[in-house]
């Protein structure tokens, strides 16, 4: 069995793994600029791998057929849909009842599939994808920030005075307007008139309200000092 070191479409297969490096890096360049956990080289590495098994699948035991052995190329790209499945995993957190990252995760397996389509010699294809996607991230998201939302989560800082039950008051107020509440981290630091709490708080409603409601209610507050509105980012 001759085995061929430089094949007679390694030009071609390199074209293609370079064409997923340059897709892959543009979606995670996306990512890294929102400072997400997954950025540039997560979706780089990504992308590269489901292109190179796409064309190992594809091209690389082109030297062993012969009669009586068939190769299946679909097996490994399926493969690489399920196995993907495990790194997006990884990127999603669930904090009180907060889930977050399911954007990052969603991005990832775009890139996986923009690696296949670029290692199946369908490079046009992945561009169109890569262009599809950041219209996604930019232009659609901020055209569903626009449309009436009902239920919508809301997010604050609130900064209260430490040892003083203020915690339970918020909760109470947020009970009464009909929010459910969740807090997801906290933060003591002293001041001059003693300990102080920053609390990133979450709050949900089955019918959306103005923000303004809730935050006139908890700065009312005695023992509240601040109540800040967090703009929440792009996952």
């Amino acid at each position: 069995m001759e085995i061929e070191l430089i094949g007679d479409t390694a030009a071609e297969e390199t074209l293609l793994l370079v064409s997923a490096f340059v897709l892959s890096a543009v979606i995670g360049v996306e990512r890294e600029v929102r400072q997400k956990s997954a950025g540039a080289r997560t979706h780089i590495l990504v992308g590269l791998g489901s292109a190179l098994f796409t064309l190992v699948s594809a091209y690389g035991f082109a030297h062993i057929l012969e009669e009586g052995v068939i190769l299946d190329p679909s097996r490994i790209a399926a493969q690489i849909v399920s196995g993907i499945g495990f790194i997006g995993a990884g990127v999603i957190f669930v904090r009180q009842n907060i889930v977050s990252g399911l954007t990052t995760a969603g991005s990832i397996w775009v890139t996986a599939a923009v690696g296949m389509a670029c290692g199946a010699g369908m490079p046009l294809i992945a561009a169109v994808t890569v262009v599809l996607h950041l219209l996604a991230m930019t232009i659609v998201t901020r055209l569903v920030r626009r449309l009436p939302q009902h239920g919508r989560t809301q997010r604050f800082d609130v900064r209260y005075r430490d040892g003083r039950g203020i915690l339970r008051e918020i909760l109470r107020a947020a009970s009464e307007l009909g929010y459910e509440t969740g807090l997801s981290q906290t933060k003591r630091e002293d001041s001059e008139d003693g300990p102080v709490v920053e609390a990133t708080m979450t709050f949900s409603r089955p019918q959306h309200q103005p923000p303004s409601v809730l935050m006139q209610a908890l700065t009312e507050l005695d023992g509240v000092v601040e109540v800040r509105a967090v703009n929440p980012e792009l996952e």
